[in-house]
This record gives C-alpha cells, sequence and structure tokens, in this order.
C-alpha cells in the first residue's frame, strides 16, 4: 500500500474546511485582516497546477506567476507584511491533462505570460502578455501564522486523498489502468502503479520522493511503447484531439496541449477498436499557425466532431447544424500495441 507522510501543519490544514464549489473549481478560505505573514496557496485538487496571483494596492496592480503546485502541497506565493487592498488568482491545470478543467471565470481581467513573468502594470497588456480572468481572494489565518488559500475539488479530497488521486490520474494518462480516479487506494491502483515504475526501472521508495510528480510528469511527456503517444517537434504550441471507436459510438475528445519539444499520451481507456487522431499548431493567442499560407495540422480523411473549447461529444453525425466544428481525423494504426505520432514541420 502506498504510505503517505504529511507534517504537522499539513495536517492542521487538513482539519480545516473547505467551500465546495462545482467539480474542478477553485475553492478559498476567506477572512481575515492583514498581516506579518506568508501567503500560501495549497493545492487539494488531482492535477498538479501553476497558479499566478494579483496584487491590487490602490491605483496599481501587477501580476506574477507561474507557481507550480504539486497535489497536496503548499506553496508560498507572496511574502512579508500583506497590506494590498486585494489579492487575487488564476489557475491553471498543466498541459499533460489535455484542455484545463478549471473554470476561468473570474470578474478582474489581468495580464499574465506564457513562461515565468512578473508584471508591475497588469491592466495593460503589452506585447507577449495576455488578458486573464482572476479571481478574488482572502485567505483564513492557519495555525502557524501564516496566511493560506485551497485549491479544491468538487471531489473535496484531504491532502492524502488528492495526492493519491494526482497519482491515479497520472497513471491514467501514462496508459496503467487506475480509474477511477477517487482518491481510494486498492489493488487496482498499486498493480498499476507498480507496473508504471517497473516499465521505468524505478524503486518504490521513490513514490514518497517531493518529486514524485515531476517524475510522473516526464514519463507522461516521453514516448512510450504501450498507447498512443503525441510529440511535438515543432517550436509551436500544438492542440490535438484524439477519438475512439468501440464498435457502437466514436467518441471525439479534445483539446490537448502539446509543447514543443514534448510528447504526451491523450487518456485512452479500454480497448477501442479504432484511434483517430488530429493536431493543429497555434500560436500563443491560439490562432492557427499557417505555413505557405494553409493551416499547419495534422489529420485526415475521418470526419468528426469538435468545438473550439473542451470537448466530449459522443454522436458524430450533423456536426454543423449543431453549432460543432467537422474536422479531418487520421485513422492510427495500433495494432503493434503502441504508436507514436510526430508532428514536424513539413
Amino acid at each position: 500500500m502506498i504510505k503517505r507522510r504529511f507534517s504537522a501543519r499539513m495536517r492542521r490544514y487538513a482539519a480545516r474546511t473547505i467551500l465546495a464549489l462545482p467539480a474542478a473549481t477553485i475553492s478559498l478560505f476567506f477572512s481575515s485582516a492583514p498581516a506579518l505573514a506568508d501567503l500560501k496557496l495549497c493545492n487539494r485538487m488531482s492535477y498538479v497546477v501553476e497558479a499566478a496571483i494579483g496584487i491590487d494596492d490602490k491605483s496599481a496592480t501587477a501580476t506574477r506567476g507561474w507557481f507550480r503546485i504539486d497535489p497536496a502541497a503548499c506553496r508560498v506565493v507572496a511574502q512579508g507584511t500583506l497590506t494590498a487592498d486585494r489579492y487575487l488568482l488564476n489557475a491553471r491545470a498543466l498541459g499533460v491533462y489535455g484542455a484545463s478543467p478549471i473554470p476561468q471565470n473570474g470578474t478582474d481581467t489581468l495580464c499574465i505570460a506564457p513562461e515565468n513573468f512578473v508584471i508591475a502594470a497588469a491592466r495593460q497588456c503589452r506585447a507577449g502578455q495576455t488578458p486573464a480572468p482572476f479571481t478574488q481572494i482572502t485567505p483564513t489565518q492557519a495555525d502557524d501564522g501564516n496566511l493560506v488559500a485551497y485549491l479544491a475539488e468538487d471531489s473535496e479530497y484531504d491532502d492524502e486523498q488528492a495526492r493519491l488521486a494526482g497519482i491515479q490520474r497520472l497513471l491514467v494518462i501514462a496508459g496503467y489502468d487506475a480509474a477511477p480516479i477517487d482518491g481510494v487506494d486498492g489493488p487496482k491502483t498499486q498493480g498499476a502503479l507498480a507496473a508504471f515504475l517497473k516499465s521505468r526501472g524505478l524503486s518504490a521508495d521513490i513514490v514518497q520522493s517531493p518529486n514524485f510528480f515531476t517524475t510522473m510528469i516526464d514519463a507522461v511527456q516521453s514516448p512510450s511503447s504501450t498507447g498512443l503517444t503525441w510529440c511535438n517537434d515543432t517550436r509551436h504550441k500544438i492542440m490535438a484531439a484524439v477519438a475512439t471507436d468501440d464498435g457502437k459510438v466514436v467518441t471525439s475528445r479534445g483539446w490537448y496541449r502539446i509543447d514543443p519539444g514534448k510528447c504526451l499520451h491523450p487518456d485512452v481507456t479500454g480497448q477501442p477498436k479504432q484511434i483517430f487522431s488530429f493536431a493543429e499548431a497555434v500560436d500563443g493567442e491560439n490562432r492557427t499557425v499557417k505555413y505557405k499560407d494553409k493551416p499547419l495540422n495534422w489529420g485526415g480523411a475521418k470526419e468528426l466532431c469538435t468545438r473550439e473549447s473542451k470537448f466530449e461529444i459522443n454522436e458524430q453525425g450533423d456536426c454543423g447544424s449543431r453549432g460543432l466544428a467537422p474536422i479531418g481525423f487520421a485513422a492510427v494504426d495500433m495494432s503493434g500495441g503502441g504508436r507514436t505520432l510526430r508532428f514536424a514541420m513539413p
């Protein structure tokens, strides 16, 4: 069984109550006045997240990011005397999970950048910056005197459950059957984890390592001998979609973000009779990249339904009349047990 070790501080955090909002939404503590304390964000989601904070102080608003936070971990995002008028938050899941499951519906629009950034005037975006919704937070004071806010799912995981659910989710993405993703340990999860460790030549002790989620994500972003793997050999970000035919229903699902130089395993479960793939290169503002005046994409003749935002579609007929976009997917030959599709410039 997986043994979980958490500090006394984390256990004190776990005793507090979390506001549960809709699935994969941000849940936060609310409370008190400014104090001489650090501001921490703690992650009780089953996703590795990246967070950006906004500091609104009188007429000036600044943003800073990205702070990566693993499941069941905390991260200091501001230090010292917290005296700003308002603190705001934007959070996103890593690209390995596909379209971010965290709704982006905050009421303040502030500037962010793709990589680590500090933006002093965050209400007027410049080149290389994009506007993003931020949610106001007012964290509570923890037992150690610091201020804390939590990211949580509708499942209301505690720290141990969030960590295990995070491991289960990455195992599924890596092609191992650890479903359902529920934060509950058992023989199925243990078997999937053991198979993952063996395939990577890793010892069981590494599961307790603070860097275990980094190890798992590196594995997800490298070619695999099982399942479908996409690899991005271009200098552009790629958004991809997958479809599976189980003999009764063809289900299309997307979008998955594949960063330059990275690989990704879409979460294809079961034993589908056929798999289809579509991928398209996009710029920093998610506009289609063109090469010689044509969209830079990788598809085929199988027309299936998609939409611009995150989707999972089971009915493939008459896409246009239902407000969906028909796109040509390519059939993927999985007869060898595993297949890697590499996307490169023509």
